[in-house]
């Protein structure tokens, strides 16, 4: 005897169950798995250290400047190459050579560098793993490189955007949609186009792939990034981006690899920054990721709100 039928015996026995026998089909009709206090405990640690990370690295963000060869003024004056926001009106210079960035002040404007006034630095930039953070007032930038791109990347530490922050909107926790994956490991020399917010598309090797079930249908994600012994990442995006989730797709990070298979609880998928600051230079969801069904699970984006940006 099914839910649906136990649940009709039951109104049918006795009126005063009639509320409870309702409630029987309708979670037939959709068998939510609600999770345990442990689970929402350990869920809304993550969830504040994502917003966390999201406050300090990414809302506080001010700028990106994308330079050329040569010397590029910088300051709030309109008449430099890269105009700051803030700060004296005309700070300095940076001076691009190939992929190196150096950094040059004018007379009477103060910068640190690692605690230090500075005058003029080279700048290491974010893709050798210890970028060169410059320090000036509440203004804190350092070098990017995106592929042949090389920017400035211009952090605020009193963005008003840390302030007008609501806060991640969530799904309500659906423990239906954290499934068992098998992982299948590549041979090391496939690569996945990976499109990014700028235009750029990038070839990326691929770790793996994952084979795993939702709502009966079979489904596949590539890895695009993480070692299988540390944690795989995951950029995709699925039927509800057309109403609730970010277009450009959804983040999703991983515990271990063990025994050959991993966890996928898409309740921690998360939006990339591009979904909060115009700054960020975000992956998209290369077309192996697309998901041709619904996961109305994890961080969702707020498309009218975004509408008047």
């Amino acid at each position: 005897m099914n839910s649906n039928q136990r649940a009709t015996n039951r109104i049918f026995h006795a009126t005063t169950l009639l509320a409870c026998g309702l409630l029987t089909i309708i979670a037939a009709a959709s068998p939510f798995v609600a999770p345990d206090a442990a689970y929402v405990q350990s869920f809304e640690k993550w969830k504040a250290e994502q917003t966390d990370d999201l406050k300090q690295n990414w809302l506080s963000l001010a700028g990106l400047f994308w330079l050329k060869p040569g010397a590029n003024t910088f300051g709030t004056a309109a008449d430099n190459a890269v105009v700051f926001p803030k700060g004296p009106a005309h700070a300095g210079e940076f001076d691009l050579s190939g992929k190196q960035v150096s950094v040059k002040l004018f007379p009477g404007d103060r910068a640190m560098i690692a605690g230090k006034d500075a005058t003029t630095a080279n700048l290491d930039p974010d893709t050798s793993g210890h970028a060169t953070e410059v320090e000036m007032g509440n203004l804190r930038f350092h070098v990017i490189v995106r592929g042949e791109r090389v920017g400035i990347r211009l952090k605020d530490l009193q963005s008003p955007a840390v302030a007008k922050f609501k806060g991640m909107i969530f799904y309500p926790l659906d423990l239906n949609y954290r499934v068992t994956a098998k992982w299948e490991p590549s041979n090391g020399k496939r690569t996945v186009d990976v499109p990014n917010v700028l235009g750029d598309v990038t070839p990326v090797p691929v770790a793996g792939t994952v084979a795993f079930t939702i709502n009966g249908q079979e489904q596949r994600l590539t890895a695009l990034g993480g070692d299988p012994s540390k944690g795989l990442s995951f950029v995709f995006n699925d039927l509800t981006a057309k109403t609730d989730t970010y277009p450009g797709g959804r983040f999703l990070d991983t515990d271990p690899v063990v025994n050959g298979v991993v966890i996928l609880d898409f309740n921690r998928a998360y939006n990339p920054p591009c979904a909060v600051t115009p700054y960020a230079t975000c992956p998209l969801a290369p077309k192996e990721n697309r998901l041709q069904v619904a996961i109305p699970v994890g961080e969702k984006f707020d498309k009218a709100a975004h509408a008047h940006h």
